[in-house]
Parts: C-alpha cells; sequence; structure tokens
C-alpha cells in the first residue's frame, strides 16, 4: 500500500500558552505528552499518539510525517528517493517521541519530510469494541482528525514529479497556465488515500506553510466551527465557503501566532485510476473559492 495517510504536521508557534487555549480549547484537541517548549496533541478519532506538535520559537513548519504501511515501503522509497537526487538521512526510534525508525528527506521544496511505519497505538475516544459516535466530553469544534496541508514552492512541476515517481501520489487536480505538455504548473493538490488530497502545494516561496487542515463530517460542523471561532475571537481568513477545487467546504482562520489553519468537509472519492481535473488561472479563483469567485490579498501572499 506504500504511504498510507498524513501523520503528524510539526509547527513552530510564538507563545505555546496561547497556542494551547487555541488547539485545545477552541479546535479541541488533547494533549497527551509535553517536553521542554513543546506540546504533543492527537484529536478524538485518531488511533496514533499524537498527530500536531507544537515546538515554541517562531512560526511555520517544522516538518511533516507520513505514516507507511510497512518497513519495507519505507526502504523501496528510500531508493527511489535517492535516485531522485534528494537528500534523506536515518530516523531512528525515540528520535520523535512515540515514533518508530523511518527516513528523513528534505524535498526539492527545501521541506523535511518523515516517512516511518510504527508509532504508538493510543486508540480513539470512543474505543473499538461498540464504540458510539462521539464522545460525549467534546470540547470546542471537537476536530476528530487531521486531513490534508497546503505548502508552496518555486518549482510546483518538479514537486509533483517527486511525490508521484518517489512516493506514488497521483494528482487529482492541478493548475495550469495552458494545455499543451509545456504549460506552467501552478498548483497541484494530490492523494495516496482515497480523499481529494492528502498534501497540495501551490507556486511559491520554498519551505513555507499555507495552512494544515482538519476534517470535519458536513457543512454544519463547518457552521458550527465559524460560530464557535467567533466566540472565541479567532482569527478568519476566509468562510463559512466552499472550494471548486475538490469540492470542499471550508473555513481558513489563523492560530495566535498566524499560521493558517483550516476546517476541511465533503469533496469526493477518489481511487487509483481517477482522471486528473484541471483549471486554468483564469478560473483559479472560482477554483479556490466557488461562491464569492475572489481571492483576497492575504490569502495568497500570508505564510509561515
Amino acid at each position: 500500500m506504500g504511504v498510507m495517510r498524513l501523520g503528524y504536521v510539526h509547527t513552530r508557534v510564538t507563545d505555546l500558552d496561547e497556542s494551547r487555549k487555541h488547539y485545545v480549547d477552541t479546535l479541541g484537541m488533547r494533549v497527551v505528552a509535553e517536553e521542554p517548549g513543546k506540546l504533543f496533541l492527537k484529536a478524538w478519532d485518531e488511533y496514533d499518539h499524537h498527530s500536531v506538535v507544537l515546538e515554541e520559537g517562531g512560526v511555520g513548519l517544522v516538518k511533516l510525517g507520513y505514516k507507511c504501511e510497512t518497513p519495507d515501503d519505507i526502504a523501496k522509497f528510500e531508493n527511489r528517493i535517492q535516485a531522485f537526487g534528494a537528500v534523506t538521512e536515518r530516523m531512528s526510534k525515540g528520535e520523535n517521541l512515540s515514533v518508530g525508525d523511518g527516513i528523513r528527506v528534505v524535498l526539492p521544496s527545501e521541506h523535511v519530510l518523515e516517512l516511518y511505519s510504527e508509532i504508538e497505538f493510543a486508540g480513539t475516544e470512543t474505543g473499538s469494541l461498540n464504540p458510539d459516535p462521539f464522545p460525549r466530553h467534546l470540547v470546542g469544534v471537537g476536530v476528530p482528525r487531521i486531513d490534508h496541508t497546503l505548502i508552496t514552492c518555486e518549482d510546483p512541476r518538479t514537486l509533483e514529479r517527486f511525490f508521484a515517481e518517489c512516493l506514488d501520489f497521483k494528482p487529482s487536480e492541478r493548475v495550469v497556465t495552458g494545455l499543451d505538455d509545456d504549460a506552467e504548473l501552478i498548483g497541484s493538490w494530490m492523494f495516496c488515500t482515497n480523499t481529494p488530497h492528502d498534501i497540495a502545494f501551490i507556486k511559491g516561496p520554498n519551505s513555507k506553510l499555507h495552512h494544515f487542515a482538519y476534517w470535519l463530517n458536513d457543512w454544519n460542523e463547518i457552521r458550527h466551527a465559524g460560530d464557535l471561532f467567533s466566540m472565541d475571537d479567532v482569527s478568519v481568513d476566509v468562510g463559512p465557503t466552499r472550494h471548486g477545487i475538490t469540492r470542499g467546504e471550508t473555513i481558513y482562520f489563523f492560530d495566535p501566532s498566524g499560521n493558517r489553519n483550516e476546517v476541511f468537509s465533503g469533496g469526493y472519492i477518489t481511487y487509483p485510476d481517477f482522471p486528473t481535473i484541471t483549471w486554468t488561472p483564469d478560473q483559479l479563483a472560482k477554483g479556490i473559492f466557488y461562491i464569492s469567485r475572489e481571492l483576497n490579498e492575504r490569502f495568497t501572499t500570508v505564510l509561515t
């Protein structure tokens, strides 16, 4: 099977106490471990030990972790990545709390990606024997799980090649400057599961984070999240609205440090034979924000 899903997002924050309020009290994640200057959090419907790491000292992405099915998958990917020309190093058990051996990769976009197959199994808050559909004690939005990330890069075509050739991701949707073979790639939404995207990237500076996203069940939960963001004075970027690309419903908002988050629902199901959907720049505003068909400057320029 190879890469199974996004496992964790490790990001920097300027104030750990303020960030705790945002991710725990507003979004409803639970702190599962603490180290000096770090918080490890998980959402209620995630089985693994943690899915978000907050590290005090700045803003932006430290690294992304993607979980693979077996150690053999990691060895296979390591060979492909080295042949591609990207920098790799071995990652030993214990370097990341509760995470096993794996490899660490510097992507062509200068982001750090970690691949691993073992992490401490913690279980969900409803359990796996005769479970209820959700726990009674949900706080705030009560996000059930992380979903995807969007990063920026100077050369989207090379990064798309990397994920396709090295990790077997496929593009569900692309933005290109034209329909001929030498058209410039502006953005790519790529999947390894059956969702519209497990990672996406758009043209921009290397090593930057645009956002990471949480899954919600439906539009009503998106609207409810918007109400809670207003109650807690969360800075909302855009939404509630929906995308043309992915067809998902969304709110984009900022944590207290300025890292952009998203709550996302809907979308479509992908399969290995899913044909790539193409968008052109003249329709990009409709692709990103289908209803308003407008892109605000902040959405395209504020990165961490």
